[in-house]
């Protein structure tokens, strides 16, 4: 297939363009190995999100994909979404069965028999797959230095399998097994920090992305694929059917997650942070959590809870950070 270029971008103000490279317009490729016509809800931004990572990654990969919305709806047989190498895995084993393609290909290349140079494995799923029950493999693989891609498409639940909790649900949200009424705020733990033990297994690239910044997220998933060793990718997808909201306003939110300090934008590579988008003043958690049913309970004393927890988390983000950049100027002096 000839591959082709278009251009996004280019009715965004100039100043903007200038201030964040994020937006920057530049050509992509026309090329869709996530195809169009898959059975996605009315304003999925999580189908979105594969389409952009997909056009990163390119055809030469293995993707691996646990149960989930994206399997659900991209492999009904006797159709698929898929112009790559794809298979359905469990939701307890994505990284494992990752893992033995990964070593596959090591051993198909010791003989001789590979076929294209550069094979990578990349596993996908979601926050539940990820989070909570394929937990243990992707840690696994992760300790043990496989070289492939992990991305975790979080949507903030079990939303295949009726809305509900997972251990990436945000406090407050009210979901079918964490429902909010008289006696409960809906979901009473905060939201785990997947990143953040992607960062303590010490692997060379950990990002988090949203497909309301494209350019940001295809530049990470190139970085993540090119790494030698694990990487592992956090990406949120707005969900209208889970969250309660408008099918038109996923990218109008998912920019509002990253503009309230809710959902930060950065790498860690080789243990060392940077903010990908940083703002002068963050947004008040309440402009984006009034758009979504899931949080319409909510007192304000509530809103001001998480609103201090924001705060304080994007703070110590924000350290490390700077610690990370102290480190990187000690070592250009020695």
């Amino acid at each position: 297939m000839e591959e082709k270029a278009i251009y996004v971008g280019r009715d965004l103000p100039p100043k903007i363009r200038e201030r964040h490279a994020v937006y920057a317009p530049r050509p992509i490729t026309t090329i869709e190995n996530f195809a169009q016509g898959n059975r996605a809800c009315v304003g999925c931004a999580e189908a979105l999100a594969v389409r952009l990572v997909c056009k990163a990654l390119g055809d030469n990969v293995i993707i691996v994909m646990a149960t989930g919305c994206m399997e659900i709806v991209s492999s009904q047989l006797p159709y698929t979404s898929w112009s790559v190498p794809w298979i359905h895995t469990l939701f307890e084993n994505t990284a494992a069965v990752a893992s033995g393609i990964e070593a596959g290909l090591k051993a198909m290349n010791r003989k001789g028999r590979r076929l294209l140079p550069g094979v990578k494995a990349v596993a996908m799923a979601g926050d539940g797959g990820t989070a909570d029950i394929g937990l243990q493999a992707l840690s696994g693989a992760l300790e043990r230095r496989h070289n492939f891609l992990y991305i975790c498409f979080d949507n903030e639940a079990y939303m295949n399998t009726g809305i509900q909790r997972s251990s990436s649900t945000p406090y407050g949200a009210s979901t079918t097994t964490s429902p909010a009424g008289k006696v409960s705020i809906g979901q009473v733990t905060w939201k785990k920090n997947m990143p953040g033990i992607a960062v303590a297994h010490d692997i060379p690239y950990v990002a988090t992305a949203c497909p309301s910044y494209p350019f940001d997220l295809m530049d990470k998933v190139s970085k993540g694929v090119a790494t030698n060793g694990p990487a592992y990718i956090h990406i949120l997808s707005v969900c209208p059917t889970g969250w309660r909201c408008p099918t038109e306003l996923g990218v109008r939110i998912g920019r509002l997650a990253v503009e309230t300090g809710i959902f930060p934008l950065y790498e860690v590579e080789n243990g060392k942070y940077k903010l990908s988008l940083d703002f002068p003043k963050l947004k008040p958690v309440y402009e984006y959590m009034e758009l979504q049913g899931r949080f319409r309970h909510l007192s304000d004393e509530a809103i001001n809870e998480i609103q201090q927890r924001v705060t304080a988390e994007y703070a110590k983000l924000k350290e490390k950070v700077a610690s990370s950049l102290v480190h990187a100027g000690s070592q250009k002096d020695s």
